[in-house]
């Protein structure tokens, strides 16, 4: 417990993020009058990332219509475009790139995840080769998808590559996707669904190679790529490739503050409270978002990161909620996420990468319309609903509940596939 904000407090958010809006939000409706101040290194309000893969890549919105809605009185100071360099929580200060100091009472930490670049320097930098997290980062690809794009490659079969294989196809955009996986996303959401993606991939015409990686991307003398060697032996020829190979913690800032970081992000505990090098309880920093790494009840004993919607709003709210007032609220929201790939919706309640086995209780994958749980240790941890979102309240309730898993429910579709197997 620490005592709640009064009237003439200080608040602090780094990171111009949906965390950040969501926690100003927060803040407001729970009564506090003070002051909220965000730092962020981009110059732009918080705005909507999912249709930055979608609905920006494919011409449909533009980087300039995707800001977050807020309310008109939300009534926060704004500084953008200037990155957080230190934090000293002893002064209560964040040290900015252009030299100015920023005092607090209480500090939400909320700077979030970067693209993981190409690791060869050389070849990250040739014309034509990008990474997808930003606004920026959309609008400079959104450029180069043009009628005179030869192939775009993508580098990486997850969510992200997924979308921007869907919206190149879309575009009538030849594509190559290359991932290591056995199948798309199958990391995420495992190998039955993978192979379902696998199957859209061919059907839209996507050259799909799973089980393989890149070794080296080639440019012409002016520096612009040209073509794409493969652990395959093959090389193709590519005017475009984006890297979408996973995300690294912006949090290279928290040098030397005492707040504990590890490689994957901030530690906090289950109130959102930075932990310190002890383990202890940073009470006046809070954090929340892609960058917190923090307990998970489905998950076991550890610390996690869970980069979806769901939980950067689950932990703001848990974290501005505890800030004013004075509270330690443990953060037990199940997060939501989705993606929509080649006409085809797939909403996930939980965290199915935590899996261990996986059943399908609703439908059927091959006709594209199911749902699949997932279980950990004998318990459901989550479900994937495809073209099934009407389902998904349900086994959100089940796995809120703590449902024992195989699920044995009268709501089990008996004509579905329940073979316990390469679902996960």
């Amino acid at each position: 417990m620490h005592a709640p904000l009064t009237a003439d407090a200080r608040v602090v958010i780094v990171g111009a993020s949906l965390a950040c809006l969501t926690a100003a939000e927060t803040l407001r409706t729970s009564g506090f009058t003070g002051t909220i101040t965000v730092l962020g290194d981009e110059p732009y309000l918080p705005y909507d990332r999912p249709p930055l893969s979608k609905q920006v890549l494919t011409g449909v919105a533009d980087t300039t219509t995707t800001q977050l809605p807020h309310a008109e009185d939300l009534d926060v100071d704004w500084h953008l475009g200037q990155a957080a360099t230190s934090l000293d929580t002893d002064a209560k200060q964040v040290l900015l790139q252009n030299g100015e100091r920023v005092g607090y009472d209480r500090l939400l930490i909320a700077t979030g995840r970067r693209s993981r670049p190409w690791p060869v320097t050389a070849e990250a930098a040739l014309d034509g080769v990008f990474v997808l997290r930003t606004a920026d980062d959309a609008a400079a690809i959104r450029e180069r998808l043009t009628d005179a794009t030869r192939r775009v490659l993508v580098i990486g079969g997850g969510l992200t590559g997924g979308e921007i294989a869907s919206s190149c196809s879309s575009l009538r955009i030849p594509v190559t996707v290359v991932d290591r996986g056995p199948a798309p996303m199958a990391k995420l959401f495992g190998t039955a669904i993978g192979e379902m993606m696998r199957a859209l991939h061919d059907e839209h015409d996507v050259d799909l190679r799973t089980g393989t990686g890149v070794t080296a991307m080639l440019g012409d003398d002016g520096g612009r790529l040209t073509a794409a060697q493969l652990t395959d032996g093959s090389t193709i020829d590519v005017d475009v490739a984006v890297v979408a190979i996973g995300a690294l913690p912006n949090n290279e800032w928290l040098a030397g503050s005492g707040v504990t970081s590890d490689g994957e992000g901030v530690l906090c505990d289950a109130a959102q409270h930075a932990l310190s090098a002890d383990g202890q309880p940073v009470l006046d920093v809070f954090v929340a978002g892609d960058i917190a790494r923090h307990p998970n009840p489905l998950a076991g004993p550890g610390v996690w990161t869970s980069e979806h919607w769901g939980a950067a709003v689950g932990q703001a709210e848990t974290a501005a909620w505890n800030m004013a007032r004075g509270t330690d609220t443990p953060h037990q929201e199940v997060p939501v996420f989705w993606t929509t790939q080649f006409g085809q919706v797939l909403k996930a309640a939980g965290e199915p990468a935590i899996a261990d086995t996986a059943q399908i209780t609703q439908g059927s994958l091959g006709a594209r319309s199911a749902v699949v749980t997932f279980g950990r240790d004998g318990r459901l941890v989550a479900a994937v609903a495809v073209n099934q979102s009407k389902w998904l309240p349900y086994y959100l309730a089940q796995i809120k509940a703590g449902a024992a898993f195989p699920l044995e429910d009268p709501t089990v579709d008996p004509a579905a596939d329940t073979r316990l197997s390469a679902a996960r």
